[in-house]
């Protein structure tokens, strides 16, 4: 599979956005998925402090990009992450896995969120894992858009299914 990034770095806004274009959209079982669209509102409004004009631009850029995701359903637990490593350039990698449980093949947006040992958001990307078979996995990279240092933990921050 072949991972396409859209980077940004202001993650609640990032999954405001994805999860508001996501209220009208529904599961397989016709279950709204606006429960988290809440949690969106909250990660928002926590991660909204300090955001430099950089990250603002970058999170405009995602956020353009994801508003492109036409009937996305929420896939969070069909991620795993696994462990953060160092890429060549010094920035932060992660792999991405994701479980197409569904019966037709399906793309996969998935929100990669990075905060130091204070739980404060250093930085959050977007990786897309396209075109996944049905009843398959599918594989990417997310990689932090800048160096980081010191302790860095590595979270789904949001993931559609589309």
């Amino acid at each position: 599979m072949t991972g396409r990034w859209v980077q940004g770095a202001a993650g609640g806004l990032l999954a405001g956005a994805v999860l508001m274009g996501a209220v009208g959209c529904s599961d397989g079982d016709g279950d709204p998925v606006s429960g988290a669209v809440s949690e969106a509102a909250s990660a928002v409004a926590s991660a909204a402090e300090g955001i430099s004009d950089a990250a603002s631009k970058a999170a405009d850029r995602a956020e353009k990009q994801l508003a492109e995701i036409k009937n996305g359903v929420d896939a969070e637990d069909e991620v795993e992450l696994g462990d953060p490593g160092t890429d060549a350039d010094g920035r932060t990698t992660v792999p991405v896995t994701v479980d197409n449980t569904d019966d037709k093949a399906r793309s996969f947006a998935v929100q990669v969120e990075y905060e130091d040992a204070d739980g404060k958001l250093l930085d959050t990307v977007v990786v897309t894992i396209s075109d996944v078979p049905a009843g398959r996995t599918g594989d990417g990279t997310a990689r932090s858009t800048h160096k980081l240092s010191g302790t860095v933990t590595p979270s789904v921050g949001t993931a559609l299914r589309y």
